[in-house]
């Protein structure tokens, strides 16, 4: 698991190794990744937007950026957490993510970001 404090915003992440899928003629290593986001703050955030920058082993980039998560734009109370679980397919057996969420403070409309650390997608542990 990795993990990262930004803004007094706690990201952990952890992921999984799901398995190959066949679409055409392209065969994916698929992988499952959870989030969650503790507010260690005193203020209530909200997340409402995310970005990432996905990359494999075959040097191939790609960048995701849309509203919320998952289809939600989660209120986090202080103290609290909201956790997730998303995907991704990558043609190489190993890659990494890393992003952003830009957030508001909702007690003083301010906008600000939160680092997602980077975390490391493969099909097999690597040791160091």
């Amino acid at each position: 698991m990795v993990q990262l404090v930004t803004n007094g915003i706690k990201i952990s992440v952890k992921t999984r190794y799901n398995g190959t899928i066949q679409q055409g003629q392209n065969e994916y290593k698929t992988f499952s990744y959870y989030i969650s986001i503790e507010n260690e703050t005193a203020d209530t955030v909200q997340l409402l937007e995310r970005f990432w920058e996905i990359n494999d082993a075959l040097n191939d980039k790609e960048y995701v950026e849309g509203e919320g998560v998952v289809g939600q734009k989660p209120i986090i109370a202080p103290n609290e957490y909201y956790t997730y679980k998303s995907n991704c397919f990558l043609l190489a057996s190993t890659g990494s993510m890393k992003g952003r969420f830009k957030m508001i403070n909702k007690n003083s409309n301010e906008y600000f970001e939160v680092i997602v650390p980077t975390f490391q997608l493969t099909t097999t542990p690597v040791l160091n």
